[in-house]
């Protein structure tokens, strides 16, 4: 006979944290939000340490790279989506891993015989204002100049001209040698107002450029993640099909840490992605696994050599597996279980395996509850696809902008590979839904406000770091008429458009 839970489950949106006494100490500024991302044992430190709490979800639809490269500044980790090439993935990580080594590889390069045109194609292909004049037009080649967004006036010149006729060549530029260190790189462009370094090796070859913005950069993002080569810390997807290519691919781009994307972590192709990456690599590649919803899950994979484990069935925005198959469970109740599952395995082992809660999150306020129920961090999808640098299109619907947004399910996203039963290799109904989000602007900015919130509820539970949180938060269940309450009741509401227009 089937086993009955006759326990509801139940989401985010049915707790509330009960406040906590707060000391003069707990104000926003002096809150920590570093969490572990991947396992370690108890005494010593996790490989990859995060600022925030956040990672972006494994879909075509959000995680790119120009988003990895955004989330890393503020200090959380983007998983480039696997529901494409061999290529073409391990091209967006390399992409991420060139972008903040400090010293950046060029990849708008031109020969002295292209063209005005070429220059203002390459400009709007890259969005880079420099470009590297080389010998054969290669990132490698002999450098004999650079041309910057001063160099010409596109008004006053012919778009045939030739770029040897208006770059700045070699003899007027300041360069350093191959062997100058960041430190010194960056005093040589602030001491001759430079905004771009070429370092060249003896034969005068390029080899990269350092970038006074990059710097800059890092001043204004004191939490970014990077490497201890300086460059960012960047995840991809990979599957439970073809991991025997995918992986060492992804590895040689540079990838920092790998999960396994999959609708339902609590099966043998997962074990056998597991145990393939540890035969062959050891415990030097970082991988994460899932989903699962319970202690059984949670075990399995821990045992299989999970570095995180991810939970949370049909519970995302755009996904439509409850619905269509009958399986999932309630994303808070989930999470308490398996949190539960993760501390015991931790006592008995001393081995802790972080967990992130991936779906279910509708506020950023649940975020915060579930932080507070044991998750390390959350993995967001609906949430990074509303922003400036997510891959998909901005549009104007009905007078509104929105960005697409679609499920690894839809028919859209066509990732079979995501919902693989060892079967044959297509998608025969969809598990996702294709659509619009509001669209909400920069990363940054909203991230900064979302986690603001985070560490105002934090303190009003008397809480500077995420362990202490979940130490002392206290959660209620809350009744429907209780969720009523807590929103704008018994009022007329101002139109907010006319509010601002006063």
């Amino acid at each position: 006979m089937a086993t009955f839970i006759t326990e509801p489950s139940h989401t985010f949106n049915e707790y509330l944290l009960i406040p906590g006494y707060s000391s003069s100490e707990c104000v926003p500024d002096n809150v920590s939000l570093k969490t572990p991302l991947v396992k370690f044992k108890k005494g010593e430190k996790p490989a990859i340490e995060m600022t925030i709490p956040m990672v972006s979800a494994i879909m075509q639809s959000v995680s790119g790279d120009k988003l990895a490269i955004a989330l890393a500044k503020s200090g959380g980790v983007s998983f480039i989506y696997g529901s494409q090439s061999v290529e073409d993935e391990a091209a967006m990580v390399a992409r991420v891993k060139a972008y903040k080594a400090g010293f950046v590889t060029s990849d708008s390069n031109v020969s002295p015989e292209a063209t005005l045109a070429d220059i203002l194609a390459l400009k709007a292909k890259n969005g880079h204002s420099t470009v590297a004049v080389t010998e054969d037009g290669t990132a490698e080649g002999k450098l004999v100049g650079i041309v910057s967004s001063r160099d010409y006036r596109v008004s006053r010149m012919e778009p045939t001209l030739k770029v040897k006729d208006f770059m700045t060549p070699l003899e007027k530029l300041i360069t350093a040698k191959d062997g100058t260190t960041i430190s010194e790189a960056n005093d040589i462009i602030w001491d001759n107002k430079l905004n771009s370094l070429p370092i060249i090796d003896d034969d005068g070859r390029l080899v990269a450029f350092v970038f006074r913005k990059d710097y800059d950069e890092h001043k204004n993002n004191p939490g970014e993640l990077t490497d201890d080569q300086k460059r960012y810390i960047v995840g991809a997807g990979i599957n439970t099909r073809d991991y025997a290519e995918r992986v060492p691919a992804l590895i040689e781009a540079g990838a920092d840490v790998l999960c396994i994307d999959s609708s339902e972590g609590f099966s043998d192709w997962q074990k056998f992605t597991l145990q393939w990456i540890r035969e062959n690599y050891g415990d030097s590649v970082k991988v994460g696994a899932g989903n699962v919803v319970d202690r059984e899950g949670f075990r399995f994979l821990a045992e299989c050599g999970a570095d995180f484990i991810k939970v949370g069935i049909g519970g995302g925005s755009i996904c439509i597996t409850r619905e269509t198959k009958g399986i999932g469970r309630g994303q808070a109740t989930a999470l308490i279980e398996v949190c539960q599952a993760r501390d015991e395995y931790f006592k008995e082992t001393g081995v802790y395996i972080p967990v992130c809660s991936d779906g279910g999150i509708v506020y950023d306020h649940h975020i915060t509850l579930a932080l507070a129920m044991g998750a390390d961090f959350v993995m967001l999808g609906r949430y990074f696809a509303r922003f400036d640098e997510s891959p998909t299109a901005k549009l104007l619907v009905n007078g509104n902008y929105v960005k697409e947004y679609w499920g690894e399910g839809s028919n859209r996203a066509r990732n079979w590979q995501r919902y693989d039963l060892g079967g044959d290799s297509k998608l025969h109904f969809e598990e996702g839904v294709d659509s619009y989000v509001p669209y909400a602007g920069p990363l940054k900015d909203n991230v900064d406000r979302t986690l603001s919130k985070v560490k105002s509820t934090m303190c009003n539970c008397g809480a500077l770091t995420i362990k202490d949180f979940q130490d002392k938060a206290k959660l209620t269940l809350v009744s429907s008429v209780s969720i009523v309450e807590g929103g704008a009741h018994d009022v007329i509401r101002k139109d907010s458009s006319q509010t601002q227009a006063e």
